[in-house]
């Protein structure tokens, strides 16, 4: 037997006790005639005490234990002299008897302690330590709770869980597909799945009216830290339901997922359309953990003689309360720097201080007067002490910069906490977005969302202003500014998916070789249906205030999509690439 209890599990009732316990060296004292060992596993770590002038020889044995050697030990529970009132065996320790090696080990590359020596890149080379520490361990733990609630509560309430292919068509829309060649079909190519999107609506047809899978996708697309090549979703999708059952659905998933895992009590969960979300916030994913919304001053700003913003389309500004006093012209340059980077694009910013005893400062005070800046002020909402931050241009990208100047902002006061939780419904996108390099339209969801009904006519039209004016029954869930699942209803009629496959492009031999067996199973009577995918690993890192998913993924990719650890990707043999009718003409360096 290798163990009677968890490291994690004794306490003072257990004194007097023979147990035994396994698992790793976490550390190791040396003090005269007593050596201390603390011996980890899963489920916590308990302190062993070795006495000399007791067992000289066991004693000498421990004194020779490196960091993270494996080791049986036998003993008797006692009272702790010196507890540790941090640690939920800090009250027992165990006098050992018995010690046995079961594995030696090398000495580690980093420290396995919470707050590690080692660079991300290290860490991610042995993950396999990494996880030993309780801060990785403890996030992936959180994950496999938050997914096991997600089953049960979709279970009781009628979902089943179906497993859909990984290996299937490639399709042209979204992010690039991953491949993977057929050897028994030279020449083709599976690919690995964005999501079970296709599949899904097939179960509808098909009559299973709820389905959920946990389920991995992969995108071949950029990464960043909430991004990676695989990623798992809560994929889910209902018949005979409008928007109003699947957002109440989703709601109380969300509720159950943060009472019983949390122990949080979600509020109100507010509905937003796209439209008034980017005239408030500039972004579709709004932060309503704090104010600074958005106050246009075309109205007061313009037409005043100042040509950056006589020029503009839209003056657009936000209110920072009490920062007058805080920001000097030293740091508003360096907000201005920061807001000129590529990455924004903004061409400059105008800052307005009203100061706590009463007078206004700004730097387009030679334009505008006293009285003029104080009508921006009042329109703004502001008060002595806060400042107002304008940007003018074009209006989307000026509301795009704006909408970064505010997290800055919020994040310079300090003012997104982690432990409070603002969910909204964003609703009402539009339907198709047009890109300018392509000169045609995309979808801005999926090409199978479906219109609002109201729209449906609209279809119909050849303008590009009016097919651009088409709103999506479509829906995404954000909570504190990061979106943490979307959907639609679907289109369930072939007649019209053919017309938004139109204009989006397809020709009519393209949509039916890409899509022909979803459309032709709408031909069998398709019912009206629609759904939801949630991040899973997103969902995890927002509900504990982080922003990486990596660390609630066991094994993650780094930046540049490879596995560090295994070192993939990585070339294969000559006689796989001939049995698989490959051949790789790479360039010689």
């Amino acid at each position: 037997m290798y163990r009677t209890h968890t490291c994690g599990e004794l306490r003072m009732q257990n004194t007097g006790e023979e147990v035994t316990l396994s698992g790793w060296t976490d550390a190791k004292r040396d003090f005269g005639q007593l050596t201390f060992i603390d011996l980890r596993d899963r489920y916590g770590i308990t302190q062993l005490v070795f006495d000399m002038d007791a067992q000289p020889e066991l004693c000498n044995e421990a004194r020779k234990i490196g960091r993270e050697w494996v080791l049986l030990i036998k003993g008797i529970v006692r009272e702790r002299s010196n507890k540790n009132p941090n640690r939920p065996t800090g009250e027992i320790e165990i006098d050992v008897f018995t010690l046995q090696v079961l594995n030696a080990s090398k000495v580690p590359p980093f420290t396995i302690e919470e707050n590690t020596d080692g660079g991300e890149e290290i860490r991610m080379k042995y993950r396999y330590l990494d996880i030993r520490r309780a801060p990785v361990k403890e996030k992936i733990i959180f994950r496999s709770k938050v997914a096991i609630e997600t089953r049960k509560h979709l279970a009781e309430h009628g979902f089943i869980e179906i497993e859909t292919p990984y290996l299937i068509k490639s399709t042209p829309e979204g992010a690039r597909d991953f491949v993977v060649p057929s050897r028994m079909n030279p020449g083709q190519f599976y690919a690995l799945p964005q999501s079970p999107q296709t599949f899904k609506q097939l179960l509808m047809v098909a009559g299973m009216d709820k389905y959920f899978q946990i389920v991995k996708c992969f995108r071949d697309e950029d990464l960043r830290a909430d991004r990676q090549p695989e990623f798992t979703q809560i994929d889910c999708e209902m018949a005979f339901v409008v928007k109003e059952d699947i957002l109440q659905t989703f709601e109380q998933l969300t509720r159950h997922l943060y009472k019983t895992v949390m122990g949080v009590e979600l509020s109100d969960f507010p509905r937003m359309t796209y439209d008034e979300a980017m005239r408030r916030y500039g972004s579709d994913k709004p932060d309503l953990r704090f104010g600074m919304e958005f106050i246009e001053l075309n109205d007061l700003a313009k037409g005043r003689g100042f040509p950056v913003f006589d020029q503009a389309e839209l003056v657009v500004g936000i209110s920072a309360k009490g920062q007058a006093n805080k920001f000097s012209n030293k740091d508003i340059k360096k907000l201005t720097s920061w807001l000129q980077r590529p990455q924004i694009g903004a061409k400059g910013l105008v800052h307005v201080k009203w100061n706590e005893d009463g007078t206004i400062k700004s730097s387009v005070g030679k334009f505008f007067s006293d009285e003029q800046l104080k009508g921006w002020l009042e329109a703004m909402h502001a008060r002595p002490g806060d400042m107002l931050l304008i940007l003018a241009g074009d209006a989307d990208p000026t509301r795009k910069q704006l909408s970064e100047l505010r997290l800055e902002m919020a994040e310079r006061m300090n003012l997104l906490d982690s432990k409070v939780v603002k969910p909204l419904w964003v609703i009402d996108f539009p339907l198709l977005e047009w890109d300018e390099d392509s000169q045609r339209f995309h979808a801005m969801h999926h090409p199978f969302t479906s219109p609002r009904k109201e729209d449906i006519e609209l279809l119909n039209s050849s303008d590009r202003a009016v097919l651009s004016s088409i709103k999506a029954d479509a829906y995404d869930l954000v909570i504190n500014g990061a979106e943490i699942g979307g959907g639609s209803i679907r289109i369930h009629d072939r007649k019209i998916q053919m017309k938004t496959f139109h204009l989006l492009g397809f020709t009519d031999e393209e949509a039916e070789s890409q899509f022909g067996f979803l459309m032709g199973a709408f031909e069998y009577g398709a019912p009206p249906h629609g759904g939801i995918a949630f991040g899973l690993d997103r969902l995890c890192a927002i509900m504990q205030g982080e922003k990486s998913i990596r660390d609630y993924i066991a094994f993650p990719k780094n930046n540049q999509g490879r596995d560090v650890m295994i070192d993939a990707p990585s070339p294969i043999d000559p006689d796989q690439l001939d049995e698989l009718s490959l051949s790789l003409n790479l360039p010689i360096e």
